[in-house]
């Protein structure tokens, strides 16, 4: 991410937990609950936009994929597994090594670094991808702006972040931090984004915003896509035709 929008108070919260991050039942045990999900609402959109076969395994072969805010490579290592050149950028270097470790242990081969977005090639990546990162920057707009920057002509981005609801006050601050079910700290609810003020940010960089969803409990599933947007919400974007 760029010196605009890197909060150190945030990149060393998120580094703390670095050591922790692969573990299901750990710190990052809500990650682990909402990345199928998120991959689901991924492989969706790439079939989409690409024309790509549902059955196909490697749908991303012959694409170039950017995740940032990638902490431990959660995302990253199945967008490799589909096949894409990924690179991984964080603002804390103990999730970055964590990433890398984690990567060779599975022998796939992403490139990680941890610094600025802006350091990266601009119109590079076919798809870029950002999972409940832009409520942790200082510069939502300028953020937004460079990773508008690294998407290719024809190339998809898809973001995720918590909805500015009370709702999302109630569960995903007071409650989730006080259970323990997210570390403490890892929210500031004044950060969250509603869902058209997002769209603002994506239409300002230049894009167009395709499609969004949902991203709510479930009893059965712990998360699902669809229905109601009030706690959080995924959003699809491309340069316009």
């Amino acid at each position: 991410m760029s010196a605009a929008t890197i909060n150190p108070h945030e990149a060393a919260h998120f580094g703390a937990l670095a050591a922790d991050w692969w573990d299901p039942h750990g710190s990052s045990a809500m990650l682990h609950k909402l990345n199928p999900v998120r991959l689901t609402y991924i492989r969706d959109r790439i079939d989409a936009h690409w024309q790509v076969d549902a059955r196909e395994r490697h749908a991303l072969a012959g694409r170039s994929a950017l995740d940032v805010g990638c902490g431990a490579g959660l995302l990253a290592e199945p967008l490799a597994r589909m096949g894409a050149k990924v690179t991984g950028v964080d603002a804390a270097p103990e999730n970055i090594a964590a990433a890398r470790d984690h990567a060779a242990g599975q022998g796939l081969a992403i490139s990680y670094f941890a610094g600025e977005l802006s350091a990266l090639p601009p119109a590079t990546f076919d798809l870029v991808t950002s999972m409940e990162v832009v409520e942790h920057v200082t510069d939502p707009a300028a953020f937004i702006g460079e990773l508008a920057a690294r998407l290719a002509p024809g190339g998809l981005m898809i973001l995720s972040t918590p909805n500015r609801t009370m709702l999302s006050k109630l569960l995903l601050v007071e409650a989730a931090e006080r259970v323990g079910a997210v570390p403490r700290g890892t929210h500031d609810w004044d950060q969250f984004l509603k869902p058209e003020e997002l769209t603002k940010l994506l239409e300002g960089a230049g894009l167009e915003v395709i499609d969004r969803t949902g991203l709510s409990p479930s009893a059965a599933k712990g998360f699902k896509l669809g229905g109601s947007e009030a706690l959080n919400y995924l959003v699809a974007a491309r340069w316009p035709a």
